[in-house]
């Protein structure tokens, strides 16, 4: 598929990002057990807060995987030749808008959206054709 690298990379994010949310969660609710509101509050067994620590060192362990994973990713896909992948990357991996990077691209604005609306037309073209 036209641009699989971009698919992969953002699913990684979004990984990394839901990741982060579920880890500070957790946390926020461990301090309740250990500090907070329900530092009176006895756990049975069966509890989800019983696990609550080892649950914290789970997404820690997978966190840690992806964000390497991310890393790679970007590595990999910052080494890619050519307008189209450098437009791509700095848009969507960089998070730059379009009339900056046709100043570090040394191209002028209309070129460069025009040709992100050519590169969009074909990675949705080629998302739905499959």
């Amino acid at each position: 598929m036209l641009y699989e690298w971009l698919q992969d990379y953002q699913e990684i994010e979004q990984e990394v990002m839901y990741l982060e949310f579920e880890l500070s969660r957790n946390r926020r609710e461990l301090g309740r057990w250990i500090s907070g509101d329900l530092v009176d509050v006895k756990l049975s067994e069966k509890s989800k807060a019983t696990y609550l620590e080892e649950t914290i060192f789970n997404i820690e362990y997978e966190l840690a995987h992806k964000m390497n994973d991310l890393y790679d990713s970007r590595r990999l896909i910052s080494k890619f030749k050519g307008l189209d992948h450098q437009i791509i990357y700095r848009k969507y991996v960089e998070g730059k808008k379009l009339i900056d990077m046709a100043g570090d691209l040394g191209k002028c604005p209309n070129y460069i959206y025009n040709k992100h609306t050519e590169i969009m037309k074909r990675i949705d073209f080629a998302y739905n054709f499959n």
